[in-house]
């Protein structure tokens, strides 16, 4: 089972790319599902066809979904909906302003991830192609999981006591509706489905993200940081598609200077990409669109390369021990700088910040006793250093 995350700057083509990357791998022999979780689908307009929130045959090996992120909203959030939307009409808010203020940002996302992870374990496809949001977005969705799990496991079940024992005390103090146990159970319904989308998300030898990059500068920049910060939440890369290179029989004038801008940003997402397979695919005189012209596409994109086993990546993190009895945690954060970074150690967790994004690293029992002797950041990678025990 594999699963290819396709994101990239809006507008680079990676809806495209996901697309020709589903039909290669249906034409490969693969069972596939191409699924699009970004809130502005466009996949149906790639195969010229009309897709919904139910995967359709597009031929006999690959199926095609547009997730309806608001129906897996309602699907997954409505017991809690229906709470907080009693508990907003009983504070005197109602109507189209208490909906806004329950449909929290990045939600809707994160609810098709769980369709996803649905499909992943239904048995049904060898490979999901998944057309992501821009990179903006996507890193915070691929980030959701992350946070929403630690609120789940520490919160969550002491809410639960605290309100199981006083719920009989406030019913009668106030007529504040209460959370019953199906509001609990809800919640915890999507507190294991968000573990699954972690578990699945974080599996290197299931899910890879592919990156689509134009031979700009300010695309080529957001993809580098784009790799740092999938780096960061434990995601690896596969593969980086340049799309839309200016082929050598355009030799106008007029797009001289282009070829040699285009020359420098191809070396430099070489060097950047340097450990990833980079694949470049031309600009087209015509408009990619429709089953036989995506198939052309992939073609030139792959040539007889397999797109799906035919490019690895590795997990950027990794724990060691040392001859001197101390262990080392390393994390790749390619293109970090040192200035933007900051760990901390509290408790039993590793606090590490790159920029606008943090993450928690729960120690397990073997670090736990064992205290950071420090943090280092060098090549491309962190690499944290505990005391012997």
């Amino acid at each position: 089972m594999r699963v290819l995350l396709v994101t990239g700057k809006g507008g680079v083509g990676k809806t495209t790319v996901s697309a020709a990357t589903a039909l290669a791998s249906a034409d490969a022999g693969y069972r596939t599902l191409v699924t699009s979780t970004d809130p502005a689908h466009s996949l149906g307009d790639a195969f010229d066809l009309d897709f919904g929130d139910t995967p359709r045959a597009v031929t006999p090996l690959l199926d095609a979904q547009q997730i309806d992120g608001q129906a897996q909203l309602t699907k997954h959030w409505g017991e809690i909906h229906s709470q907080l939307m009693a508990v907003f009409d009983w504070g005197g808010v109602t109507g189209i302003e208490a909906e806004e203020f329950l449909v929290f940002p990045g939600m809707d996302e994160l609810f098709a991830l769980l369709e996803v992870e649905i499909h992943a374990t239904s048995g049904q496809y060898d490979v999901i192609v998944v057309d992501c949001a821009p990179t903006a977005e996507t890193l915070r969705l691929l980030s959701l999981p992350e946070v929403l799990s630690w609120y789940f496991e520490r919160v969550l079940p002491t809410e639960r006591r605290i309100m199981k024992a006083a719920r009989p005390v406030l019913t009668k103090m106030t007529s504040l509706p209460m959370p019953g146990e199906n509001v609990f159970d809800a919640a915890e319904g999507v507190f294991a489905g968000v573990e699954a989308v972690k578990q699945l998300l974080s599996n290197n030898e299931v899910t890879s993200a592919r990156l689509v990059v134009n031979p700009e500068k300010m695309v080529v920049n957001e993809a580098r940081r784009t790799y740092t910060y999938l780096s960061l939440f434990g995601y690896s890369i596969d593969g980086v598609v340049i799309n839309r290179v200016l082929p050598d029989q355009v030799d106008d004038p007029y797009f001289a200077q282009w070829h040699e801008v285009q020359k420098r940003h191809i070396e430099h997402i070489h060097e950047s990409f340097a450990d990833v397979s980079v694949l470049p695919l031309r600009l087209f005189d015509k408009e990619m669109t429709g089953i036989d012209r995506l198939r052309e596409l992939a073609a030139e994109l792959y040539g007889e390369h397999d797109p799906v086993s035919g490019y690895k990546a590795s997990s950027p993190f990794d724990v060691s021990d040392t001859e001197a009895g101390e262990v080392i945690m390393t994390l790749g954060m390619p293109f970090a700088e040192k200035a933007e970074l900051d760990v901390v150690r509290t408790g039993d967790e590793l606090y590490i910040t790159l920029g606008p994004y943090r993450r928690s690293f729960v120690l397990p029992d073997s670090l736990r006793r064992r205290s950071v002797e420090g943090a280092t950041l060098a090549d491309g990678r962190l690499v944290v250093t505990f005391g012997a025990a």
